[in-house]
């Protein structure tokens, strides 16, 4: 349903500040870790040192004695419905009669202090018996693999909050005891398109385990009210998915289960509940408020992050630079729980681009690793490293042009997708060309040993019903109520949309509140780029029937028809008639004071967006490469986007920024390392290379605006596509300035060097006409 907008707009499309960055800039904002609980008992892990064992025994009798330490408990200790379905869903973190990857909480202290409960759980002396774990993927795809745990099944509803939901066009039995799940695209005769194309490359591309690296490790406190009602204080994207799990697990109503969402400290999709159910579970079992924090280690080794994937593919293309023909082997390992988004992946890998004939399988196999969640557009960054990595060579192996080519076979509004849908209107083509001369500036630009790579991607967004609250207060203002949480600014693009829909002149005039779960009208996470895309119109109808309620006390007082009503500086004046005037405070008190009587203003939004309307984008990078180190330094990256419509450009660029910003991050710094047992390595900040500052090109966002006519006065997904083609622009990138294909991220200067030591790097996998090139 398209959302009807005011002509012209007084505020969507400036630039303003967030309501929040006083408080952010200056330190007062209070995070979980900030409470202070009246009886707080404080957690610490007892955490399994290997990646498969079984628990022999829990020793607690020395952590007991410990001074400060109330209990020690472990998964059979928690008052849980079901517990070995909770732990199997991961809806509690502990081990159950077995671990099933290092770092698996095993038992959890509590101690009146964070001292305390450190020792405590130094003393727990825990007795495993180790088995043998599966810690490659493709070791662990064999049929006589060790099993990693007894179901696979996978978490398709966190998928589906961030839209990275997936289904094949045929799907296959599990062959082999971990595979997870298997999914296949398919269309037209591939073997045979390949047969006959003119240009043929074929490569296999990797991409390592990244960290979200929020800043604001997993922490949650949770009590238990006088009533007996639980209440959880949490650093959560999803507030009525945490209260459903959490009262789940307890086989609690929803109604005894309150969440607050607390400022999220970041989270880029790895704060979708995680530690809450188990907090809970610890307040109820010791009857006093419990939080728990996990340390920098924990996190890394504990929590959710992006998973490793292989790609197997083989690309086609005609002389005249039609691709006729993409045929996949994709592999995604999920670590010790399924859900990964290896079937989102495979669609993505050929859904950007009209392939004529197309073949993409995608596997999902789980490990005896940290069990792994999502990351900012699940899926999306690996699936565009190969894509669009294996695109560029196809190009330069026609000898065409990278931005014709793709202009060429970009997809338009109506193609077919591999799953057979049809692509909505998208905004893929004028991104390409508003992106063509910033590419050609940035080759003219480049320097000795610079190269200028350009990758492509978009986002199909996430869809969920939303609503909203909005109410007059006496002061003039807007008061509008959420369920959502403001993750990154959304609640400013909220206060701008219901400012523009209600009449105010300045969107400080509105104040948007996320509230607790009792109070909120129901929202759904914060993820998928679709808060503003599906909250936005449930704000925009509340504050349309906010604003209708006021005419219509405005219309009883003055004696006018609505119509010969307008709103202007906080007043509702009869137009050409000066003096018939009635201020909104006035309003306020004829409606929401004794004996008042008209009906109190407040207005009620919702909203069922069941169709999407994609982000896309282009992505322009230009770096230096030492030829004698091999070490990548970008240097300038270009984001083009579509965003329908920015409701403050300000934060749009905000978003923008940070995902190119981490898109650099993937391609040349980040990875997490297992050792042969299983064990990160790379554990802490020391190991694990997040981009500083210095270390980030220069970065531009250019807002193309191709509205939807579905979105808040045309709006459209921004969060995930900004971080999607960073992997791919770089690496093209590099192989502009050297001659040389890396096939694996991050592009480390030992990988650079040694593919630039190949002689025949980037040309044995190619032919033309059935010959190597």
């Amino acid at each position: 349903m398209a959302v009807e907008e005011q002509t012209p707009l007084r505020l969507v499309g400036k630039r303003m500040r967030r309501a929040d960055s006083p408080e952010r800039l200056t330190g007062q904002v209070r995070y979980t870790g900030d409470l202070v609980l009246p009886g707080l008992l404080h957690g610490r892990l007892v955490r399994s040192p290997y990646a498969s064992a079984r628990i022999v025994s829990v020793d607690k009798q020395a952590a007991l004695a410990t001074p400060g330490v109330v209990a020690v408990l472990t998964a059979q200790d928690l008052p849980v419905r079901d517990l070995r379905g909770a732990v199997e869903s991961r809806s509690i973190v502990m081990a159950f009669e077995r671990t099933t990857y290092v770092g698996q909480p095993v038992a959890v202290v509590l101690a009146d202090t964070e001292a305390a409960a450190e020792d405590g759980a130094q003393l727990v002396e825990v007795e495993y018996e180790a088995l043998t774990p599966a810690v490659d993927m493709l070791d662990a795809l064999k049929p006589d693999a060790p099993v990693v745990r007894m179901r696979t099944g996978g978490n398709d509803e966190e998928l589906g909050m961030h839209g990275a939901a997936a289904r094949g066009s045929e799907a296959e039995a599990p062959q082999a005891p971990n595979v997870a799940s298997h999914q296949r695209y398919h269309r037209g005769d591939v073997d045979k398109a390949l047969a006959e194309a003119d240009v043929v490359v074929t490569r296999e591309y990797r991409t390592p385990w990244v960290h979200q690296s929020y800043m604001e490790p997993q922490v949650c406190a949770a009590t238990i009210d006088a009533l007996g009602n639980v209440v959880v204080y949490a650093c959560t994207q999803a507030m009525f998915r945490t209260r459903d799990t959490v009262a789940s697990v307890l086989g609690k109503s929803p109604s005894q289960v309150r969440v607050y969402a607390m400022p999220v400290g970041g989270g880029f999709g790895g704060k979708f509940g995680l530690i809450e159910p188990l907090v809970a579970a610890c307040a109820v079992a010791a009857g006093r408020p419990v939080r728990l924090a996990y340390t920098r280690v924990e996190d890394f080794t504990s929590s959710g992050p992006a998973p490793s994937s292989l790609f197997r593919v083989t690309a086609g293309a005609r002389k005249d630079g039609t691709f006729t023909a993409l045929k996949g082997e994709v592999i995604f390992d999920s670590g010790a729980k399924a859900g990964s988004p290896a079937g989102h992946a495979a669609l993505c890998l050929g859904v950007f681009y009209r392939w004529e004939n197309l073949d993409l399988d995608a596997t999902e196999v789980v490990t005896n690793k940290t069990p792994t969640g999502a990351y900012r557009a699940p899926g999306l960054p690996q699936a565009m490293f190969a894509g669009e990595s294996l695109v560029a060579e196809l190009i330069d192996k026609l000898g065409g042009d990278q931005m014709e080519v793709r202009k060429k076979n970009a997809a338009r509004g109506g193609d077919t997708r591999p799953d057979g849908t049809p692509w909505p209107p998208i905004g893929l083509m004028q991104c390409l060309e508003r992106a063509e001369p910033i590419y050609r500036a940035e080759q003219a630009a480049a320097g000795p040993n610079e190269g200028v790579g350009v990758a492509l991607g978009g986002w199909f967004g996430g869809t969920e019903p939303a609503s909203a609250l909005c109410r007059l207060e006496s002061d003039g203002t807007l008061k509008v109520a959420v369920g959502s949480v403001d993750l990154t600014g959304t609640n400013n693009g909220l206060q701008v949309i219901a400012a523009e829909a209600f009449g105010m002149d300045s969107a400080d005039e509105v104040r948007v509140t996320t509230v607790d779960t009792d109070a909120a009208p129901y929202s759904g996470a914060t993820g998928g780029s679709k808060t503003i895309y599906t909250m936005g119109p449930a704000v925009l109808r509340a504050a349309q029937e906010a604003r209708e309620r006021v005419l219509k006390i405005a219309s009883a007082e003055l004696e006018a028809s609505v119509e010969d009503l307008e709103m202007v500086g906080g007043e509702v004046r009869v137009k050409g008639v000066p003096g018939k005037v009635k201020t909104l405070k006035e309003i306020y008190r004829l409606s929401a004071s004794f004996g008042a009587r008209h009906e109190p203003v407040v207005g009620k939004g919702e909203s069922a967006i069941t169709e999407r309307s994609p982000g896309t984008g282009v992505h322009i990078c230009r770096v230096r490469v030492d030829p004698e180190t091999g070490r990548v330094e970008p240097v300038r990256y270009v984001v083009v986007q579509d965003v329908g419509r920015a409701i403050n450009p300000a934060t749009v660029e905000e978003q923008i920024h940070g995902g190119g910003a981490q898109g650099v991050g993937w391609a040349v710094y980040e990875e997490i390392v297992h050792d042969e047992s299983g064990t990160p390595i790379t554990s802490s900040f020391m190991d694990y290379t997040v981009p500083k500052a210095r270390q980030i090109p220069e970065l531009e966002a250019v807002l193309v605006e191709v509205p939807s006519p579905i979105g808040p006065f045309g709006a459209k997904p921004v969060g995930e596509p900004p971080v999607i083609p960073g992997g791919a622009a770089v690496a093209n990138a590099v192989a502009a300035a050297t001659g040389a294909r890396v096939t694996e991220l991050p592009l480390t200067p030992e990988r650079v060097r040694r593919a630039m030591d190949e002689p025949s790097n980037g040309r044995s996998n190619g032919s033309v006409n059935g010959k190597a090139v």
